[in-house]
This record gives C-alpha cells, sequence and structure tokens, in this order.
C-alpha cells in the first residue's frame, strides 16, 4: 500500500488558483523533492500535508487514513523550515527536546532522545549552547534534529538549506540524504535548487503554474524531460526550432537550420513545428571529417571543471561545454566542428517551448 497519497489536492485564495489537482503517491522511505520555481504552489502543496493550510478541495492520505482534517500536532510530522524556526532563548537540547515534551514523555526519556538525535546530526557536546553561538550549518542541523527527535511519520523540508553557502549547502545534502537513508523516513523536500533535488531525491516532481508536470527518477527528469518547461527548468539546454519531415517507426526525420536529422523517439505524435532539446554537454568538439556542424565561437567561459562556450552557426546560437582536459579548446572567433549522438536529442512539441 503507498505510503502517503496526495489525491486531487487543490488551493485557491478567491480567483486566484495556487495550486491545481495534485495527485502523489508516496512510497514508506521514499524521498520526493516538489522541485519548480517561486510561486509555483510546492510550499503551499506541502504546507497541506502538513496541516496549516486547508486544501480547497482534494485529500492527503497517510497508510490509508484520511488526515485531511487532522489537526497539524496530530499527524505526527516532523518540519524544517527554511528560516529554521529555533527558540533563540532555549539551549539546543531544549529545542530538540520541545516537541518530546509536548508529547508527555518523561524527563529521563527525553534526555536520552536528545542525546541519541544530538549524535545522529553529529552535535555530541552542543546540547548546553544556544542558537546564536553555532554556524549556520550547526543551526541547521539543530532544525533537523528538532524535526527527527519526535520520530515523525513524514519529514517535511522548506527550502531547508538555502541559506547556506555554496560549499555548507552541498556537504549538507550528502549528511542529510545519509540521516534519511539511515532512518528509513519518509521525506519532501520543497526546494527551487535543481542540484539539491538531483543529488538528494529518489523522485522529482516538477511543479509549474500549480501543477505537476512531471514525476520521475532524477536521471529521468533531466535526460528525458516531458515537457518544455521541465527541459530548460532542469539544468540548462539548447532550444531549436525544427520541423517533422518524415514519421517513421521509433523514429522522426526532422528539418532544422536547414539541416535533416534523425531523432529516435518512442512516438511521433507531435504536430509538424516542433523543437529539439539538446543539452550543452552532449555536444562533443570534433575533427571536420566527424561533425555534424561547423561553428563559430563567440564567447567562453572558464568554470573550472569545464569551458562553457557560446558557438554560432546553421543551427543558431548554441551552448557547448568542453570537459577541462588542462588547456582551452578553441578561442573566440575560431571556427570549430561539432557533433552528437542522435539519441541525444529531445523532441517536444513548439507551443509549449515558452511556458
Amino acid at each position: 500500500m503507498t505510503y502517503l497519497t496526495l489525491d486531487g489536492l487543490a488551493k485557491r485564495y478567491g480567483d486566484l488558483t495556487v495550486v491545481e489537482d495534485i495527485s502523489l503517491n508516496i512510497e514508506r522511505g521514499e524521498f520526493l523533492s516538489l522541485l519548480g520555481p517561486s510561486g509555483c504552489g510546492k510550499t503551499t502543496t506541502l504546507q497541506m500535508v502538513a496541516g496549516f493550510t486547508e486544501p480547497t478541495r482534494g485529500r492527503i492520505l497517510l497508510e490509508g487514513r484520511d488526515i485531511t482534517d487532522t489537526r497539524p500536532e496530530k499527524r505526527g510530522m516532523g518540519i524544517v523550515f527554511q528560516s529554521y524556526a529555533l527558540f533563540p532563548h532555549m539551549s539546543v537540547a531544549g529545542n530538540i527536546g520541545f516537541g518530546l515534551e509536548m508529547q508527555g514523555m518523561g524527563r529521563s526519556e527525553r534526555s536520552k532522545r536528545i542525546t541519541e538525535t544530538l549524535e545522529l546530526v553529529r552535535l555530541e557536546g552542543l546540547g548546553h549552547r544556544y542558537p546564536r553561538d553555532l554556524s549556520g550549518g550547526q543551526r541547521q542541523r539543530v532544525a533537523v534534529a528538532r524535526a527527527l527527535a519526535i520520530r515523525p511519520n513524514v519529514l517535511l523540508l522548506d527550502e531547508p538549506m538555502s541559506n547556506l553557502d555554496a560549499k555548507l549547502r552541498e556537504e549538507m545534502h550528502v549528511e542529510l540524504r545519509a540521516i534519511q537513508k539511515q532512518l528509513g523516513i519518509t521525506t519532501i523536500l520543497v526546494t527551487h535548487d535543481q542540484i539539491e533535488a538531483m543529488t538528494m531525491s529518489d523522485r522529482i516532481a516538477v511543479m509549474h503554474g500549480g501543477r505537476i508536470v512531471q514525476v520521475s527518477t532524477p536521471f529521468d527528469a533531466y535526460e528525458r524531460p516531458e515537457s518544455a518547461f521541465a527541459s530548460s527548468f532542469l539544468g540548462k539546454t539548447n532550444c531549436i526550432p525544427a520541423r517533422i519531415v518524415d514519421r517513421q517507426p521509433g523514429c522522426c526525420r526532422v528539418e532544422m537550420g536547414g539541416l535533416n536529422m534523425r531523432i529516435p523517439h518512442e512516438s511521433c505524435q507531435f504536430p509538424e513545428n516542433i523543437q529539439v532539446y539538446i543539452r550543452p554537454e552532449k555536444i562533443r568538439m570534433v575533427s571536420s571529417a566527424d561533425s555534424r556542424i561547423s561553428s563559430v565561437v563567440r564567447a567562453r567561459m572558464f568554470l573550472g571543471n569545464h569551458w562553457a562556450m557560446e558557438v554560432d552557426g546553421p543551427l543558431g546560437r548554441l551552448r557547448v561545454n568542453i570537459p577541462n582536459v588542462g588547456g582551452p579548446p578553441a578561442f573566440e572567433g575560431d571556427t570549430v566542428h561539432l557533433a552528437w549522438q542522435d539519441d541525444d536529442m529531445r523532441m517536444l512539441e513548439a507551443e509549449a517551448a515558452h511556458v
């Protein structure tokens, strides 16, 4: 049986629809991310799961039990907010034990649980400190520890790492995912950070305009996006206007930039005018004999592990990422020869391209 079910959830404020027809089945122990830009409805969805916001329509089921009208404190969910929401007048131990005290847990058992949870988040010996004495990463761990101490049914994370610097955020991705796996706790993360969602999640639900536009593994969401929005929001991509000129079993032949190319696809049920997408890292620099197109380098940026280049050619301006193997691959004004695999191209409907 599915552990947590969101069944047709919607939220409206007057004539404003914030969330529309969200349906998800989440398995026990799964880490699922709600990924999307600001205003897409992901936080409102999380608040409905937590019980802080009443749905206009739809149901929330936990192990088959309808909890849509259950009060937040009765749902057994742990929540970590973007601001951490720690009590400044309480010590670390006091913050972690607050929920346990509200549950009526005795002092001795509460002290034992606090110690166990501090060890879990690697904050041993810091229970006597106050939030003001901690670093940003330590405060984030305290917020996670407070949520985990009550042994929640579901852990809800509302952009908890957005206030951390890039290096610390990356470290916390690894640590938090390790804790989640160790405990086997069902987790929902709200984030606008594609890297965060892809590195931590079992599945990603991409949201746009109050709806879910794709639910899949991080790999499939990146490699096989189902909409133009998902393709452009998950990482960088090149979008090329194209036209289908021939439909064959398992593939289509398309014309783009005056070139005729074969694109494998599960279905050719597309209108004539489409968009073709290809990721910058899929494009390689090759010899002239092996090239599909020749282009002129207009700009380049060194980003450590790769060079990000913009080139002009028959397909318009493309972004190309070339691995750093020790020296500049080309300079501005150089003509370069480019190639890619047929399977690296993705077709989507043209009318969806600017969603």
